[in-house]
């Protein structure tokens, strides 16, 4: 046998490492290939959140410790898609803007998107690094303010010229002291009527007739007349002296007599 035979009779046959995406599980939510783990989550059919990550790290060493052999192939492969659930999982648990769907994708395809995401990220948290080191190296750099120029400042009190007679702004700040005089209002006058008064106007109509419209009761009278005798007739249904009906809305109410009378003091 030649050396170039793939394999020497001295050498000890060696199995090749399974691909990552045949690696065993046996998690509290799942037991099966990694695989189906992975086509399950693209799918919604298993929650991401209730899968422990860590767990699947740990079973992935116990793997390569046991066939004492590193595919680099496969790691790599393992790394990215463990990347890829470490980033599904964090925006799940963080609140913000809801995960892009990537069940459309093949999980190859969503986990090359996921990865350019990742480098993406590896960048930004680069530039924010940076920034953050100028912004402390620059705090121990003081700056000093220039003053201003010389036709801007305040011209001294002896240089001041006087500009008008201190009559003049006595007068002046005299005017705003003063007390104005008061208003006159007699020209303006507000109506009043007291709820005795429209008690009295409807128990009189009550004495001459058993009911009478609240129209009449109320004709020519203001706005504040009218209110107040609403008070009045909701006061008589209280002391059960009158009752009214209306058939319909906003339509002609009948004020009626009753019988019970508690007096006629309001």
């Amino acid at each position: 046998m030649t050396s170039s035979d793939p394999m020497s009779p001295h050498e000890p046959p060696v199995a090749p490492t399974p691909r990552v995406t045949e690696l065993e599980l046996d998690l509290d939510v799942f037991a099966g290939p990694f695989d189906l783990l992975l086509s399950l989550i693209l799918r919604d059919e298993l929650d991401l959140l209730e899968v422990e990550l860590a767990e699947v790290v740990v079973a992935y060493l116990d793997h390569l410790e046991a066939r004492d052999r590193l595919d680099l192939e496969a790691a790599t492969e393992f790394l990215v898609l463990i990347a890829a659930l470490l980033e599904l999982k964090s925006r799940l648990m963080l609140p913000g803007e809801e995960p892009p769907e990537l069940d459309e994708l093949a999980p190859a395809e969503a986990a090359g998107e996921l990865l350019e995401r990742l480098l993406q990220y590896a960048r930004f948290r680069g530039a924010g690094g940076w920034l953050r080191a100028r912004h402390e190296a620059e705090q121990a750099v003081l700056y000093r303010s220039a003053p201003l120029p010389g036709e801007l400042r305040r011209a001294p009190a002896e240089g001041a010229v006087q500009a008008y007679d201190p009559a003049v702004l006595g007068a002046a700040l005299g005017g705003l002291l003063r007390t104005p005089p008061p208003l006159d209002l007699r020209h303006m006058a507000m109506p009043r009527v007291s709820l005795p008064e429209r008690l009295a106007v409807l128990r009189e109509l009550l004495r001459r007739a058993a009911s009478f419209s609240f129209d009449d009761a109320v004709r020519d009278a203001d706005r504040m007349t009218v209110a107040v005798t609403v008070f009045a007739l909701l006061e008589l249904y209280k002391r059960g002296e009158a009752a009214w009906e209306q058939a319909e809305p906003f339509g002609p109410i009948t004020v009626r007599a009753q019988g019970r009378r508690t007096g006629t003091a309001a």
